[in-house]
């Protein structure tokens, strides 16, 4: 399988790369510039740690329980970075690999999106993420169910879904 396409001598993962080295600096000066910038938000440190469970399904590649971790830096009330390490387990035997920007547009939905890398013993990828999480708050924990999209260039897409726990630090 090949991870790039050659489109019109153009290719895919190129323009693609393109776009996201383009689009990430400037969701972060949105949420810079737009809100106050500050470590603290209301009550909690900047710091977020999260374990992950859940169930990938990648259509004609097959499903697997996934684990993994999240970390997250608050810049704003409205954006975080962080990055997400996942592995696939079963059928995918994946490792992915994503650096994201979380924005929160309230305190508990967030839209999280980024590019990263996918490696396993039958392909290497670029991949784009974009998922939604919801985080229920109590005494700087949060437990969050989570629903994310992972484009594979030249591949379609995964669905990766499942719960998260986390700490605020």
């Amino acid at each position: 399988m090949k991870p790039c396409r050659s489109l019109g001598g153009e290719s895919v993962c190129r323009s693609s790369q393109g776009f996201l080295s383009a689009a990430l600096p400037l969701t972060m000066a949105l949420g810079i510039f737009m809100y106050p910038a500050h470590a603290s938000v209301e009550g909690h440190g900047p710091n977020h740690l999260s374990v992950f469970a859940g169930n990938t399904d990648f259509s004609e590649h097959g499903s697997g329980l996934t684990l993994g971790v999240d970390y997250e830096y608050r810049l704003s009330p409205l954006l975080g970075l962080g990055s997400v390490v996942e592995y696939a387990y079963g059928s995918l035997d994946a490792f992915t690999v994503l650096a994201v920007a979380d924005i929160h547009l309230t305190e508990q939905f967030i839209v999280q999106v980024g590019p990263g890398f996918e490696h396993s013993s039958e392909h290497d990828f670029a991949v784009t993420r974009l998922g939604t999480l919801y985080e229920y708050r109590y005494h700087g924990y949060t437990v969050s169910p989570q629903l994310h999209v992972d484009y594979h260039f030249g591949q379609g897409s995964s669905v990766v879904a499942g719960l998260a726990l986390g700490v605020d630090f």
